[in-house]
């Protein structure tokens, strides 16, 4: 039975087994345990089988012979929910349709969230929750390094692509910055064109002239395709929550520079900044930009690493109020600028917030802009 007063005492494994290298970074997560003794699983595969094994200690034996307990199957959105007795965990055998595991990238489930300020701070002005549904991608699990930049970037200029701007970067391992949001699309362009896979962008309506050189804000997208392209503002705020829903962050509701690489200014006005005040240390070395090597810090709940802090991530949305919601927005189909995201090593707390927006004209290529792609199956 469900031994209710002993809930915070209660030990969890969890076991993911057959099929779990085919589904990447789709780790079943356990979010939560209730006090009515209910399991939520979450970050799985649509479609998969799982079952929910308990015991009365973590030596086992392990049984399903609970009601309800065996071959759960996996909701749209990603999870399983079951009431459970005791120690448990979650044995998932991926689905016959399981994504590819794409090189160095996350596996998003599609589904609905809520993007936005859901937490009611008083001070963001533009991003007032909304109801949206992403369909399933895929995301670079870190930000586009200055080794990977310089890989892509050797092979466009060979065949015919044209940067205002070669790139900068603190090391090879941190982040490429200083290229403006042009070459952030060109350079997905010859990626994917290098990696064999269809490029996204093209500058005319009929999808014929692959975009490769010049500054235009006149790009068509091919969003069938399954080349490299910069995410949504939409997605990147459905990957940055990592399946968390209402937090303030990444990984939770409370930061600190033992989480992200930002600028801690004033632990008594942000209560959810953690500090200690200042730059952080391990990165004050030397010149500005003060970053750091990418995947430095702890994942979100999706495998992805520095979706706060450490440079601000070029999306592919032009900047407007109010954001759409419904399925699959795209932003604006004009504007002035265009949206980055997550903050960056030399912001305050509050730039770190999943649901922060910021615009930045298309052709700036400071020391704190980067970037990381997305794509499809």
């Amino acid at each position: 039975m469900i031994m209710k007063n002993r809930l915070k005492n209660l030990c969890l494994a969890m076991v993911v087994m057959a099929g779990a290298g085919r589904l990447g970074a789709q780790s079943p997560v356990i979010t939560s345990f209730s006090q009515s003794g209910v399991l939520v699983c979450s970050n799985l595969q649509g479609g998969t089988v799982a079952s929910v094994e308990w015991a009365s200690s973590l030596s086992g034996p392990w049984q399903t012979n609970w009601a309800g307990l065996d071959a759960v199957t996996v909701n749209s959105n990603g999870t399983i929910a079951a009431s459970v007795p005791m120690f448990y965990r979650v044995r998932g055998i991926a689905a016959t349709n399981a994504p590819f595991s794409a090189d160095g990238m996350a596996f998003i489930l599609a589904g609905s969230y809520t993007m936005g300020n859901s937490t009611g701070d008083s001070d963001i002005h533009d991003a007032n929750p909304t109801n949206v549904y992403v369909s399933t991608f895929h995301m670079d699990t870190n930000l586009v390094s200055y080794a990977r930049w310089q890989s892509v970037y050797n092979y466009a200029v060979t065949n015919g692509y044209v940067f205002d701007h070669a790139g900068a970067g603190k090391a090879a391992s941190h982040p490429v910055q200083g290229v403006s949001w042009y070459d952030a699309v060109k350079w997905c362009n010859a990626r994917s064109r290098q990696a064999g896979l269809a490029p996204v962008y093209f500058t005319d309506a009929g999808l014929q002239q692959v975009y490769t050189n010049g500054d235009t804000d006149t790009v068509y997208v091919n969003w069938s395709t399954n080349g490299y392209r910069l995410p949504t503002e939409a997605e990147w705020e459905k990957a940055a929550r990592g399946g968390l829903s209402g937090h303030r962050f990444p990984l939770g509701d409370t930061i600190s520079e033992s989480l992200a690489n930002y600028y801690s200014y004033d632990t008594n006005t942000y209560t959810y900044d953690l500090g200690p005040a200042g730059h952080n240390v391990t990165f004050t070395t030397g010149s500005n930009p003060m970053t750091s090597p990418v995947g430095y810090y702890a994942p979100n709940g999706f495998g992805l690493y520095d979706m706060a802090g450490n440079v601000w991530e070029y999306c592919w949305d032009w900047y407007g109020t109010p954001y759409a919601g419904g399925a699959d927005p795209r932003g604006p189909t004009s504007g002035s600028n265009r949206v980055i995201r997550g903050g960056l090593w030399n912001d305050r707390a509050p730039f770190m917030r999943c649901a922060n927006r910021a615009a930045c004209p298309a052709s700036n290529a400071s020391f704190d802009l980067g970037f990381r792609c997305v794509r499809l199956n």
